[in-house]
């Protein structure tokens, strides 16, 4: 094996580019979720309308997901995001005008808040083909062999927009209010379409152009569930995300039981994110192919033992540092996924696999959202987080009886066939 080049996908120079495009699209999506969230409980005081926000989310993005990876993998990649920022775009404008002063005042609660909603709706059928075509595109801007290294610095950037977007948010709540927050995001959405056309049109891969569309669906799901460590990692992580969604609930930490304010809010939000851009940072520079399935293993079950001690604190810096370290762990977490995920699938199936990961895990961000907002409605915030904790660690230490196999996960060998493929 070659030596390990860290900066080894930033040397092309349309992944750059690419990561640009990414950090301004997660900078405003996490901005805009952000502000969302506060404007939402501003007028509801109600914990259970957060997670509402996460449900109308998940409904359009788990109904449309398989056909969005069907249609990615039939489609030229760039062209296709191309029209996916562009929905964006109106649908970060219609929030904008949607938290206008005058229409706040003139309009019903219930009449603003539902039309929040329908934009986070039609916001979710759009996220059912983000994911699949950012992941579709960086394997075609980068070489096999670099397939690790660009996952580590797309995952990093990743996270770099989601430290500075939610903690930006927070402050541009306090500084200039919800409404012109949100023309921040639209100017950065239309950055972002800017930046894209910078990138050339790629080749499509598929050789099996107009297949039927079940036929296509039915290929993809059966491709995963015969890939036991696709299967297995993203079954594990979507347990985790789902348990242990205290992010949602984060504004009632802030206002009720923390008492820190939009700013304080902003520091909460934007903790966990710090620690896994640190950590993915540091992966740049450490493999971890070796001993893939125990590091993931151990990870999440970091992530909930932080989530547990987050649930229980009532001083503002230990609640900051548990989420610092949920972090951390996720960014383990969330680096060794998507390397199994660029390793294991094949260039043609990359939207299917793209979309049925967006099901087990992005939706599941979502559904988590809903869950920890419905079990603070029964059983008290604290409660809630502390149960989707405790729920990530039975998860994980069943997953490490019950799986042998999965504990012995190793990426080595299919690192060293790719190189040997470039």
């Amino acid at each position: 094996m070659t030596k390990k080049d860290p900066y080894s996908a930033l040397r092309f120079k349309e992944f750059n580019i690419f990561l640009l495009l990414r950090f301004a699209l997660v900078f405003g999506w996490s901005m805009q979720f952000i502000v969302i969230e506060w404007q939402v409980y501003t007028l509801t005081k109600d914990p259970l309308s957060l997670g509402i926000i996460g449900l109308m989310e998940i409904i359009p993005a788990l109904s449309m997901a398989l056909f969005a990876g069907h249609i990615v993998d039939q489609s030229e990649k760039r062209n296709l995001l191309a029209k996916c920022i562009s929905v964006f775009s109106l649908i970060s404008l219609g929030l904008f005008l949607l938290t206008w002063p005058r229409i706040v005042s003139d309009w019903s609660t219930n009449t603003v808040l539902y039309s929040i909603y329908a934009l986070v709706f039609f916001g979710g059928f759009l996220r059912s083909f983000f994911g699949p075509t950012i992941f579709s595109l960086v394997a075609l801007l980068v070489p096999k062999r670099i397939y690790p290294n660009a996952a580590t610095w797309s995952s990093s950037t990743w996270q770099m927009a989601s430290v500075l977007g939610p903690a930006f948010a927070g402050l541009t709540i306090n500084w200039i209010g919800v409404h012109w927050s949100l023309s921040i995001v639209f100017g950065l959405v239309m950055l972002s379409l800017i930046i894209l056309f910078q990138i050339s049109k790629k080749p499509i891969l598929n050789p099996k152009i107009g297949e039927p569309v079940m036929q296509s669906l039915k290929e993809g799901v059966k491709f995963v569930f015969k890939t036991k460590a696709i299967l297995g990692a993203i079954t594990l992580d979507m347990v985790a995300v789902l348990f242990g969604g205290a992010v949602a609930l984060l504004p009632i930490f802030a206002q009720d039981i923390l008492e820190v304010g939009s700013q304080g809010f902003g520091v909460l939000r934007a903790a966990p994110a710090v620690g896994a851009f640190i950590t993915m940072l540091i992966t740049a520079y450490i493999p971890i192919s070796k001993n893939a399935g125990l590091k993931l293993l151990g990870a999440i079950f970091g992530f909930g033992v932080c989530i547990i001690v987050f649930g229980l604190s009532s001083i503002f810096w230990i609640s900051v540092v548990a989420l610092f370290f949920s972090g951390v762990t996720d960014g383990v977490s969330m680096v060794i996924r998507q390397t199994i995920l660029q390793l294991k699938t094949p260039d043609e199936m990359r939207g299917r696999v793209a979309s049925v990961n967006s099901m087990f895990v992005g939706s599941s961000n979502e559904l988590g959202a809903f869950e920890s907002g419905l079990t603070a409605k029964l059983m008290g915030t604290v409660t809630a987080v502390v149960f989707g904790g405790t729920m990530t660690l039975i998860t994980v230490i069943t997953t490490g009886i019950v799986s042998p196999s999965f504990r012995k996960l190793d990426l080595t060998k299919d690192l060293e066939r790719h190189e040997n493929e470039d």
